[in-house]
């Protein structure tokens, strides 16, 4: 039996070799937000098989809202305002994860008094509708909602969580001998649903600064992120968001949007200039 420092080791050569540029996730460029290389433990789940196992969500969610006439059909004014929001933010994708561009993107809306969004990956996009009608929100804070959403599918939170989790399940002697022999692609069994999976704070603070930069360059004022999590927190002192118990708020989370608007603001400015144009 190889040791456990050996099959260690042998992780994170492995997660070196196959690092963030090999598949396609570069980092941030100079201008605007730099948040560094994704995951590299995202690698050691393919990219495929989560992309397809979204897609088979996605697709049963939409049949049960359809069942329940809960399917925003597409002339519904929320559903053609979300799609818009999304259609400015998709050309901008690349900059975080160049594969991206070539997901089968998709903005659905649902009926339903939750409030929550979620973006799966590939570019499975869902509202409920009670994020849109219980907190009023301004174009630009859905396109934070959005855009929030977005950074959490380029940058493949789902597959590093997915990732950890085996490695908890298997442990590090079985990995690394999966790893060396150049087999550990066949070795994840995915499990449970896409749609409960939590992301950790790091994940979700790194959702919330690739998000500004999205939004800036799509010409939504990021300084709406602020009010977005105003208005959550008023509307979770009247009773206990959902939402927020996978996305964390508080003032922390403000302050950190406050210290990347220098970042991102130029952007904005650019950008609004251009479409006033």
């Amino acid at each position: 039996m190889i040791p456990a420092r050996t099959a260690m080791l042998r992780v994170l050569i492995a997660l070196t070799v196959f690092g963030a540029g090999a598949l396609g996730c570069l980092p941030a460029r100079a201008d605007g937000v730099d948040v560094g290389k994704p995951s590299s433990m995202r690698n050691l789940v393919p990219a495929g098989t989560i992309e397809k196992q979204a897609a088979q969500e996605y697709e049963q969610l939409k049949r049960q809202a359809a069942s329940k006439r809960a399917l925003g059909p597409d002339d519904d004014p929320q559903v053609r305002r979300l799609r818009a929001i999304a259609a400015r933010m998709i050309p901008f994708v690349d900059r975080f994860n160049p594969l991206a561009r070539q997901w089968r993107w998709e903005v659905n809306l649902i009926g339903s008094k939750q409030i929550n969004a979620f973006c799966m990956p590939g570019g499975k996009i869902a509202f409920f509708s009670g994020i849109l009608d219980t907190l009023k929100l301004t174009d630009d804070e859905a396109a934070m909602v959005m855009g929030h959403e977005i950074a959490h599918a380029l940058r493949e939170h789902a597959r590093a969580r997915m990732a950890k989790s085996q490695i908890a399940q298997f442990g590090a002697n079985l990995l690394g001998e999966l790893v060396a022999g150049g087999r550990y692609a066949g070795a994840f069994q995915m499990g449970g649903s896409l749609l409960s999976l939590k992301f950790s704070r790091d994940d979700e603070s790194e959702a919330d600064v690739v998000r500004l930069d999205l939004a800036a360059r799509t010409g939504f004022d990021p300084r709406a992120g602020i009010s977005l999590w105003q208005k959550m927190a008023a509307a979770n002192s009247r009773a206990p968001l959902e939402f927020l118990s996978t996305h964390p708020a508080g003032n922390n989370r403000i302050k950190d949007i406050e210290r990347h608007l220098p970042d991102v603001m130029p952007l904005y400015e650019r950008a609004r200039d251009s479409r006033n144009q």
